[in-house]
């Protein structure tokens, strides 16, 4: 019987690309995922629908649109087909059945992503995930070129979806575009039955949260997040084939990712912004037609700061920074939850209280000071432990058996005398 689990993944195993690629990804989420949590939900997308939009706040919510929006989270989809793909290869080699170790592995990261919704906090991307990669796996060993083929239609798919509920407004029955109407701009009083819920005790936010939970869980999954996240999925499967994400390209062809992706994504988000704000972020445009600015262009953008961090990953002066945005990555998923716990106890009642008190400027600053908490403490957490406490424990419950937790002093010194022995990187 295989035993290969027992041990944990060896720093020589990991691809440091994808680390790093993870590390970005994972802090670069929380500047719009703060919105979320301090704000009315519509205000994630709608900037008019609640908070002050003028001076520093309107140039803050135009540079976190522009440069985070849907960039940071298509990156983790990309990384997510990827790691469907080396998880399945060395269960595979290890003699283990792929698909059987895949779904055990997704159950319970779906299960994680529950309790985090319901518990927690509506806006959870974790089941989306584990939800998609049970179709995505099926795919594995599809060539790179169908994989980008099928994941971009599907990609599609879910534009196509949006533009047609923009060409069907006018016909659409007065109570559906009403409907529409409130969950794009909400009234008053919603607004502040919502800052009500939240700024009481956790029970008291329990049905806001569940009802926005499963919302987003099935009107929102079948609307667009099935469709955005498989195909990303699979394009994200295609890159790791061709040695995109993992740094095996060569330095030009990074250089013109960045370039070309960065360039091209930037012009596209901006003119939409300006659309945007000439239609008055109305219902009629912004939702549906508006949105596809920053859609398609976030893709761009995502792969152009794919190019930045691999083109980075390689420079011996950035070698310290890079290494410590690897360690946040390497602990993506606890970093991901501890998020959570801080936000929710900043803005939430059973906290702190300020939901619906902190403008956007204050809301970048708790970003900043978040990010500076993390990329403290993951490094030194990994040099005593091989895995954040809930990548520990999601590995124990995928193998179900308990896996080597804290780090054995003899095997970190064998590691450091390893390290220094080591060729510098090119």
């Amino acid at each position: 019987m295989p035993t290969a689990h027992n041990n944990p993944t060896q720093q020589r195993e990991r691809t440091i690309t994808l680390d790093a690629l993870r590390g970005v990804a994972i802090l670069g989420i929380l500047v719009m995922n703060i919105q979320s949590y301090s704000m009315v939900d519509a205000a994630y997308m709608n900037p008019t629908a609640y908070g002050d939009l003028t001076g520093l706040n309107r140039w803050v919510w135009i540079l976190s649109h522009l440069l985070a929006q849907l960039k940071f989270v298509t990156i983790f989809s990309l990384l997510f087909g990827a790691g469907v793909l080396l998880f399945t290869g060395r269960a595979e080699a290890k003699g283990y059945s792929p698909r059987g170790l895949h779904y055990r592995r997704t159950f319970w990261l779906l299960l994680i992503g529950l309790l985090h919704a319901y518990l927690l906090w509506y806006g959870d991307i974790l089941v989306t995930y584990a939800l998609c990669s049970m179709v995505v796996v099926l795919c594995r060993k599809w060539p790179p070129k169908l994989l980008v083929v099928i994941g971009g239609l599907s990609f599609a798919f879910a534009s196509f979806l949006y533009l047609y509920i923009w060409f069907s407004l006018p016909s659409m029955s007065p109570q559906a575009y009403e409907e529409i109407k409130l969950s794009w701009q909400p009234s008053a009083e919603m607004i502040e039955y919502n800052r009500a819920a939240y700024r009481s005790g956790w029970l008291g936010q329990m049905p806001v949260r569940a009802d926005a939970s499963f919302r987003l869980e099935v009107f929102a999954f079948f609307l667009h997040g099935f469709w955005e996240i498989s195909g990303l999925m699979l394009i994200g499967m295609a890159l790791f084939k061709w040695g995109i994400l993992t740094g095996a390209r060569s330095r030009r062809f990074y250089i013109v990712l960045a370039a070309a992706g960065l360039s091209l994504g930037l012009f596209i988000i901006s003119y939409g912004i300006i659309q945007n704000f000439a239609a008055n972020w109305t219902v009629d445009y912004s939702p549906f037609l508006g949105s596809q600015f920053n859609y398609w262009g976030s893709l761009l953008m995502a792969l152009g700061y794919c190019g930045v961090v691999l083109l980075a990953t390689r420079s011996r002066r950035l070698k310290s920074i890079t290494k410590i945005i690897s360690a946040v990555g390497r602990m993506a998923l606890t970093n991901y939850l501890t998020q959570t716990l801080i936000c929710t106890s900043l803005f939430y009642g059973h906290g702190l209280g300020l939901y619906g008190q902190v403008e956007r400027s204050g809301q970048i600053l708790i970003v900043i000071g978040i990010w500076a908490l993390q990329l403290t403490i993951s490094p030194l957490w990994l040099r005593y432990y091989h895995f954040g406490p809930v990548e520990w424990l999601w590995r124990s419950l995928t193998y179900w058996q308990i896996q080597p937790f804290k780090k054995a002093l003899e095997q970190e010194a064998i590691s450091a005398v390893s390290l220094a022995a080591a060729p510098p990187e090119a």
